[in-house]
């Protein structure tokens, strides 16, 4: 499951990443989404790109792209 599947409100947790742009990944990583972190979806603008979730005690906002190389599991 991708992170477009949740909706607000939802709770996840990263179970890895895609393959894909290593810059990408490096930036998604450095941003503390490893495999087993908890997250929640706060909000996701109308057409659903950006989305900003709640990780690690701050907001991070994703572009559908980045937010695509993400594999989660709704919580």
């Amino acid at each position: 499951m991708g992170l477009g599947d949740l909706t607000v409100g939802e709770r996840g947790k990263v179970v890895g990443l895609e393959r894909g742009d290593r810059s990408y990944r490096e930036k998604l990583l450095s941003m503390g989404l490893t495999p087993g972190t908890e997250f929640s979806i706060v909000r996701q603008a109308p057409l659903g790109d950006p989305v900003e979730i709640n990780v690690r005690g701050y907001a991070v906002s994703l572009r559908k792209g980045e937010a695509q190389l993400l594999r989660v599991e709704r919580l």
